[in-house]
């Protein structure tokens, strides 16, 4: 299912795909960390990159946008919430209601930074593996003591796992309410109810049957750590992405 949707691991041979999936995931944590206080034309410049990074990968932009039209529409809430919260200089007046330019400003900052987390996750996504985020993060939290590193490990490689099916089975659910007009109520609580809980349930069903599937198999996470070892393309990306955090910073 995971070639139906964006979000799933998408197989490839590349120089991306050939990455440590060590190194991707302390990437994604260091760009999502640096460009939250990144300035608009760092912004510009990473968003080109993780975009460049996208198409190489084969990823289309337009689908993936459509496919998060619900996190654009929290988005534009998100924008509504910080103009008319923010103080500065007012742009326009309705009532009570004051819209600032600096509010609007940052407000666009604030969703920018949120999108380019979201497709710079999207890039580590489709380039690894759930069983290569697992080994990789399981080999990075293995010398932190006290921390049970295989049950984490496991637990995010089964929920990167699971992505790709609930966005395709939120896509079946979504037919199924258009085939019956379920779109023409004028009640959006209604609306949503009929979609939330077939998904919720199937989701849950399925759930049920990876629990199943796993004990049948008598799996457990007492099984040896997957040794991991970087190559010269790592420690280049390494430095390619040192670059761009402080880019993110600088600028």
């Amino acid at each position: 299912m995971a070639e139906l949707t964006a979000f799933g691991y998408q197989p490839g041979n590349s120089v991306f795909h050939n990455l440590d999936a060590r190194f991707k995931l302390l990437f994604l944590i260091s760009i999502s960390l640096a460009s939250l206080k990144s300035g608009p034309l760092a912004m510009f410049i990473s968003s080109l990159v993780v975009f460049g990074v996208l198409c190489f990968l084969g990823i289309k932009i337009i689908r993936t946008l459509i496919e998060l039209r619900f996190f654009c529409a929290m988005l534009v809430l998100i924008l509504l919430a910080r103009s008319v919260s923010t103080p500065g200089e007012v742009i326009l007046q309705f009532k009570s209601i004051l819209i600032s330019r600096q509010g609007i400003i940052d407000g666009l900052m604030i969703c920018w930074r949120l999108l380019f987390i979201v497709f710079s996750g999207l890039s580590f996504i489709s380039s690894t593996s759930s069983s290569q985020i697992r080994d990789g993060l399981e080999n990075l939290l293995a010398p932190i003591p006290l921390i049970p590193q295989k049950q984490i490990a496991i637990m995010l490689g089964l929920l990167i796992r699971f992505l790709p099916i609930i966005f395709h089975q939120a896509r079946e659910t979504g037919d199924a309410q258009r085939a019956r007009c379920v779109e023409n109520r004028k009640n959006p609580v209604y609306r949503l109810t009929c979609l939330i809980i077939p998904l919720f349930r199937r989701t849950f069903s399925d759930a049920d049957a990876l629990v199943i599937a796993m004990e049948a198999r008598c799996f457990n996470d007492k099984r040896p750590t997957k040794k991991m070892s970087a190559t010269g393309n790592d420690w280049w990306a390494l430095l390619a992405v040192f670059g761009l955090n402080i880019l993110l910073i600088s600028v």
